[in-house]
């Protein structure tokens, strides 16, 4: 494997040293980074949003959604894992890749249009939190509840990395046994264990229906309904992979970890996304009213309601308490994103300076302040109500997520093409099933993001904020892409050529840094021990 540098690739290069200097500390342990790949972004997408996916299609079509989605995501799990795990620079994130291996102008893009939507994610969580607050009645004002909620996720985001790392393994951990919990509570309820039902078993798939009818009757509304629930079902798995690529940055022996993490993502996928709406679908009807609906008066989790109507008496109270911390802990890791998509930008000049800035224990202070302020829109809650917010967030964060999937399809794509081309056979980990499942995912993500908005576009369902917020992030990011292209990168060519991609600088000092597996260690003390002797 050759060392040549391409005399094309030198602002590459000198943004690979600027990306791996003194800033960040790698502080998250392997366990830190086991449990944030397991349970980091479980969030409200799954505890509550799924129930207006349920509300939307029905049982069978939210299945399907959740089992299409599980494996176009495992296809971009694996791309983000095969490239990151390669060459996991301090800093890094999926923009510094598209820089890399892509332009210029497309980590530019991929940069700011990161960095917004994590930092919108942040309000989202809080407005979900309200909205689970609200099951218990009470006279606090909702601005009450956003503003504890705003500085609790705050306030674990200004601790050190491995403090933080910390907390995020009590949170995911908290969510992963409450998510087993909330599966065996359905168990007990299908097969008849609760105190006020009889074995539900399938009976709502029998009624109201498998399958609903959405906005238009017969056919036309099967079809609508399916396409509805899966653009809005992306919402509880939006930007897990990029979460693993970040946190790949600051864990330690990420070569190893990150490929651990990436191989058994496909399992956990399966164990809490699908068993979860397959059991949401057997104890919870399609037509409760109590389910979010984008509607003012709904929003109530479908594990809360269904442990009520079960008559597990004060369990419903225990899961929204689950729930609520879950919010706080995916608001927490989307507010350590966005901070370090800013903190990535500024290290390689496509943001100010200043964001650079860290304290003393690794925090890009000035970064964190700015993407901390656009929690602030949670507020809107104060005007609106919650599950009209809550679905206005929904929508920008899923055109940003098909974004960046499709385009991390494109990365993918041509790191393979590279790797390939220069020989590179050590890498930690290769994806299956590629490119084949690259193009698929590419295509389908791409077809999803123009979709996703189709409602409004049916006579008498005109919504004015549906269809900004559904397609204002298309705009947005061609703006921001073509806006440096013909710019700061117009000399630059529209993608780098395959012999040009740098697939080595700053390769040497990640592998010297890896610490040698604990198998490896133990025979190296006994080598010492008997030459000692």
């Amino acid at each position: 494997m050759g060392h040549e540098v391409h005399p094309t690739n030198s602002n590459i290069l000198g943004a690979t040293h600027e990306l791996d200097r003194q800033g960040t500390h790698r502080g998250l342990k392997t366990r830190h980074a086991q449990m944030i790949a397991i349970g980091g972004t479980i969030g409200t997408g799954l505890f509550v949003g799924s129930g207006q996916g349920l509300s939307i299609g029905g049982p069978l079509f939210l299945v399907l959604s959740y089992l299409t989605l599980t494996v176009l995501v495992y296809g971009i799990v694996g791309q983000t894992t095969e490239l990151s795990s390669y060459l996991p620079i301090r800093g890094a994130s999926v923009a510094y890749y598209a820089t890399r291996y892509v332009s210029r102008s497309l980590g530019f893009a991929l940069g700011w249009m990161y960095w917004y939507v994590f930092a919108i994610t942040v309000p989202a969580e809080i407005t979900a939190t309200s909205l689970v607050i609200n099951y218990w009645h009470n006279h606090v004002p909702i601005a009450v509840w956003i503003t504890i909620t705003f500085v609790v996720i705050l306030a674990l985001n200004l601790v050190p990395v491995r403090l933080y790392g910390e907390a995020e393994f009590w949170f995911a951990s908290l969510k992963v046994f409450g998510i087993i919990g909330m599966i065996i509570m359905a168990l007990v309820i299908i097969c008849g264990g609760a105190p006020d039902e009889g074995a539900l078993g399938f009976h709502y798939w029998n009624h109201p229906g498998p399958i609903n009818q959405y906005i238009v009757p017969g056919s036309g509304g099967r079809l609508a309904a399916f396409v509805a629930c899966i653009c809005f079902s992306t919402f509880a798995f939006a930007f897990a992979p990029e979460l693993l690529v970040v946190t790949g940055g600051e864990m330690q022996s990420p070569r190893r970890n990150l490929p651990r993490a990436g191989r058994t993502y496909f399992i956990r996928l399966i164990l809490f996304y699908v068993l979860g709406v397959i059991a949401i679908s057997c104890i919870v009807s399609s037509d409760n009213s109590d389910l979010l609906n984008g509607k003012s008066g709904a929003g109530s989790s479908p594990w809360a309601i269904a442990a009520r109507e079960a008559g597990i008496k004060g369990l419903d109270s225990v899961i929204n308490a689950v729930i609520v911390t879950s919010a706080w802990s995916a608001g927490n890791s989307y507010l350590y994103l966005s901070t370090r998509a800013l903190y990535s930008m500024a290290l390689v000049g496509n943001a100010p300076k200043v964001f650079t800035r860290c304290s003393r224990s690794g925090i890009p202070i000035y970064a964190l302040g700015v993407s901390a302020s656009i929690s602030l829109l949670a507020y809107l809650n104060c005007a609106s109500t919650g599950a009209v917010v809550f679905n206005w967030f929904v929508n920008i964060i899923n055109t940003g997520a098909f974004e960046s999937w499709f385009c991390i399809s494109i990365i993918y794509l041509r790191f393979r093409k590279a790797t390939f081309y220069h020989n590179i056979t050590d890498l930690p980990f290769r994806s299956r099933l590629q490119p084949y499942l690259s193009w698929v995912c590419m295509v389908t993500f791409l077809l999803l993001m123009l979709l996703q908005g189709f409602p409004v576009f049916l006579r008498g369902q005109w919504n004015t904020s549906s269809f900004l917020t559904a397609y204002l992030g298309i705009p947005i990011f061609l703006a921001l892409y073509f806006g440096h292209k013909f710019t700061i990168g117009r000399n630059d060519p529209w993608y780098h050529a395959v012999q040009d991609i740098d697939l080595t600088s700053g390769l040497d000092d990640i592998i010297a840094q890896e610490t040698p597996k604990p198998v490896a260690r133990g025979l190296l003390e006994k080598v010492k021990a008997i030459l000692v002797d």
